[in-house]
């Protein structure tokens, strides 16, 4: 793997504050000066704030069907539901499926939601983003139970998350090399003798293609655990066995952050972390088992740590 170029060098905290680089004032007023409307589940005005719309999605909304959408306004404060009528998770994962797929068919935003952004992946949303993780399986959104009583409110396709502002969930694990059992990497000398498996991404991938990253990352989908999917993420980005990682892998916590891009469009994200110490005894190689990843390499820390910020493997990759 050839050598990236690097970015300015920067802090680790410098990084941690570019991916949190959004806060939500009492006026929900951007940076770039647009007037963020609450996007609630019902039309009740107590009802959960599931996410927060941009005017240009906003003007979209009122172009839909009357049937599917509510508009309050209360004093200055204005909102955004989906209609009594839409009174389960299937009903409303309906909805939402017809009009996102829709809106990628006719051309509406293709930076997040084109053919090439679409991930064909359904993501739960929830009432309480750190509540009970009680969703369904993917392929069951659409079952209606008649139940409107869980913390899980309805899933949608993973590109558009952005396009409401409503929270994701992912998983990432460091699977490292070196040092003794039970501690990981500290600083200085500490570093001397660890390495840390890094892959880089595939050239095709929707976001960040060809740019380094975890070692093993991705998305939660709907109705799969947290610990499930480090696991499945594991076997299918590094071909890493199951038993390897149920043995070994190690919860760290959680991480959440809350970005707005570079155009403007929002993504509140919650990260569980895991790492992996691989024991001297097992022999293990990393390397891809699907194509979102091209390669792997074992990297030192300060290697890592110096090239963490936005780091391309080749001048294509920003492109």
């Amino acid at each position: 793997m050839s050598e990236p170029q690097p970015t300015q060098p920067q802090s680790l905290l410098s990084i941690v504050a570019h991916c949190d680089n959004f806060s939500v004032s009492e006026e929900k007023i951007t940076p770039g000066g647009e007037k963020l409307v609450s996007w609630r589940l019902t039309p009740d005005l107590s009802s959960p704030v599931l996410g927060l719309l941009r005017p240009c999605v906003v003007d979209q909304l009122k172009l839909e069907s009357s049937n599917v959408w509510n508009f309050s306004l209360s004093g200055t404060s204005e909102s955004i539901s989906f209609a009594s009528s839409l009174d389960t998770p299937a009903k409303r994962t309906r909805v939402m499926k017809e009009m996102c797929e829709r809106w990628r068919d006719t051309g509406l935003w293709p930076d997040q939601i084109g053919p090439k952004k679409w991930r064909a992946e359904m993501y739960p949303i929830f009432r309480n983003p750190f509540g009970k993780r009680d969703a369904p399986l993917a392929e069951d959104g659409e079952v209606e139970t008649g139940d409107d009583s869980t913390n899980y409110a309805f899933m949608m396709e993973r590109a558009a998350c952005a396009l409401v502002g409503v929270v994701t969930y992912g998983v990432h694990m460091t699977v490292y090399e070196g040092g003794p059992e039970g501690e990981f990497i500290g600083n200085g000398d500490e570093l001397q003798g660890y390495r840390i498996w890094v892959p880089k991404r595939a050239r095709t991938k929707q976001t960040w293609p060809g740019y380094l990253d975890n070692s093993v990352a991705g998305g939660i989908p709907s109705g799969l655990g947290i610990f499930e999917s480090v696991v499945k993420e594991a076997m299918e980005e590094a071909s890493i066995p199951e038993y390897i990682v149920r043995k070994h892998a190690k919860a760290t916590g959680v991480i959440s952050y809350f970005y707005r891009t570079d155009a403007g469009w929002l993504q509140p994200e919650v990260e569980y972390v895991y790492r992996l110490r691989v024991p001297p005894h097992v022999p293990l190689q990393l390397k891809p088992s699907d194509e979102e990843v091209e390669s792997f390499e074992r990297l030192n820390p300060e290697f890592v740590q110096a090239y963490s910020n936005q780091t391309a493997l080749s001048s294509s990759s920003t492109s």
